[in-house]
């Protein structure tokens, strides 16, 4: 497979990494162990991620800051609230 890359002028690495992250919007893919291939065609670099991932949501310190004035919790706490709940709301309401 190698050759017939080089071949057609492809040239493929294997990149050996231990975790990766992507953000979405508010939410981050955590890749832990995965396989990364770099391979580069025509002057591009191409990348391929294989692996299994967790999903985390990205707390906001805006939403912190609310549910600690809503409640008079901690801040971990309402950091805490905020990611095993799904809204301020919740999170809220679950902290009272």
């Amino acid at each position: 497979m190698s050759q017939m890359m080089k071949q057609l002028g492809m040239d493929m690495e294997e990149i050996d990494a231990d975790k990766v992250e992507i953000t979405v919007g508010e939410k981050k893919l955590v890749f832990n162990s995965p396989e990364i291939s770099k391979i580069e065609a025509q002057g591009q670099e191409i990348f391929q991620l294989q692996g299994g991932y967790t999903e985390e949501t990205e707390v906001s310190s805006e939403d912190i800051e609310l549910v600690v004035d809503k409640t008079g919790c901690s801040e971990s706490e309402a950091k805490e609230a905020l990611e095993e709940n799904e809204d301020v709301a919740s999170a809220v309401m679950d902290l009272q």
